[in-house]
């Protein structure tokens, strides 16, 4: 099978704060290093890479380091990492938008991207007329995108809208134009960045369903990039993890997000220390689902802690509030009653029910009351845990609204 992008040791840099190397004198030291000399860039090796949350002695850092990967001919894959990973760089990179400051590129095809709301349209032209405009810049004849037109403005489903300049969409509006656009103009290559996030639920099963469709129908290549793993996996056969700009792993989809899931507390970051006062010790909270690392709305979901008293305790329960990541309560659980002598040590554990969590980052408050009124302790986000929703008869729904997603019988008589 013919490789369509094959990336070789890729690396982009950036000056933090500043454009270039600061000075003149610096700009035109690399410029005949690397140009003319065709030596390494000097300013790369004082370089630090992107990590975000901690303080670093330079300010140059890489936004991609030494990336090596190809991709075959009608491979689905998908780019997963966790923000500032690096992963929108390298899009930009293989789109065009963006040069490397080091390594090279090849790809075979035309390449449509869908990047940030607002890549890619001229705000002043209609809709219509950025159809025409992004044809043009595939390479396409106007015939040829009249074939394709009708079918576009079907399934953006902004009809309405299609002869108003793009300036008045809304963003919802926007990415359903714009994806359309992307997915069925005639190209080789279809990148998609996490900007399907701004549309509804339906849209996005859609959006979903045509990417299956284009790699699996039409053999073109897709690179999707998504924090939604279920879609990344029912979508993908091929997986790619970068962390801090750099690869971290490729491979089979269903293996690299389980290593992403292990190793990335943004999942399912238990406390990473005890909490305790004058009478209580209690344990990081254990979260798991049947052998899991990744948690999904239609299997059960356990979760445990241990309590080590210090102090005689009667009538005590444990407090469960579970929350979304903008402090909405979803349902809160309160344990029977029960006592502890001094120095001796109990475990909580609870079961929720399948089909009760919606595909979102959760958080748990978890506290130890007496006689269900007074908080003997307290701890706010004691723990995180991400769902993702997967529906075996129909493919990948993602979220509905709401903060949770039951499973409801229905009969039509």
């Amino acid at each position: 099978m013919a490789t369509a992008i094959k990336v070789e040791n890729l690396s982009k840099i950036y000056r933090l704060g500043e454009i270039g190397t600061g000075t003149i004198s610096r700009d035109i030291e690399r410029f005949v290093k690397t140009k003319i000399l065709k030596q390494e860039d000097p300013f790369l090796k004082i370089g630090e890479s992107n990590d975000r949350a901690t303080k670093g002695v330079s300010d140059i850092v890489y936004s991609l380091k030494d990336i090596n990967f190809e991709i075959e001919q009608g491979e689905a894959v998908g780019i997963i990492g966790r923000n500032g990973a690096g992963k929108s760089t390298l899009l930009k990179i293989l789109s065009r938008v963006t040069s490397p400051t080091t390594g090279k590129v090849n790809i075979k095809g035309r390449v449509a991207s869908l990047l940030e709301v607002g890549t890619g349209f001229h705000p002043e032209l209609t809709g219509r007329e950025n159809i025409y405009l992004n044809g043009a810049i595939l390479g396409m004849r106007k015939r040829e995108i009249d074939r394709k037109l009708d079918e576009i403005i079907y399934f953006s489903g902004v009809e309405r809208y299609i002869d108003t300049p793009v300036k008045r969409y809304s963003s919802g509006m926007y990415v359903r134009l714009a994806f359309a656009v992307a997915a069925h103009l005639e190209s080789e290559i279809l990148i998609v960045d996490e900007v399907l996030a701004v549309g509804d639920a339906e849209f996005q099963k859609k959006c979903l369903g045509k990417m299956g469709e284009v790699s699996k129908g039409e053999g073109r290549t897709v690179l999707f990039v998504s924090h939604n793993l279920g879609a990344v996996e029912q979508l993908c056969k091929k997986g790619i993890l970068f962390n801090n700009g750099q690869l971290k792993s490729i491979g089979i989809t269903r293996d690299i997000i389980d290593y992403y899931v292990k190793n990335n507390s943004m999942m399912h970051d238990s406390l990473s220390r005890v909490f305790e006062n004058n009478d209580l010790i209690i344990s990081p909270i254990e979260i798991f689902q049947n052998g899991n690392l990744q948690f999904y709305n239609k299997d059960k979901i356990y979760f445990s802690f241990q309590i080590n008293s210090k102090t005689k305790l009667t009538a005590i329960s444990g407090e469960f509030f579970f929350e979304t990541s903008n402090g909405t309560i979803v349902f809160s659980y309160f344990t029977p009653q029960f006592s502890m002598e001094e120095n001796t040590i109990k475990k909580i554990k609870i079961c929720v029910p399948a089909y009760i969590f919606n595909d979102m980052l959760y958080s748990i408050t978890l506290g130890i009351s007496e006689s269900y009124s007074r908080f003997i302790i307290k701890k706010e986000s004691a723990a995180k845990f991400e769902i993702a929703c997967v529906n075996e008869e129909l493919g990948w729904m993602g979220d509905f609204p709401g903060v949770v997603r039951p499973k409801i019988s229905c009969e039509i008589l």
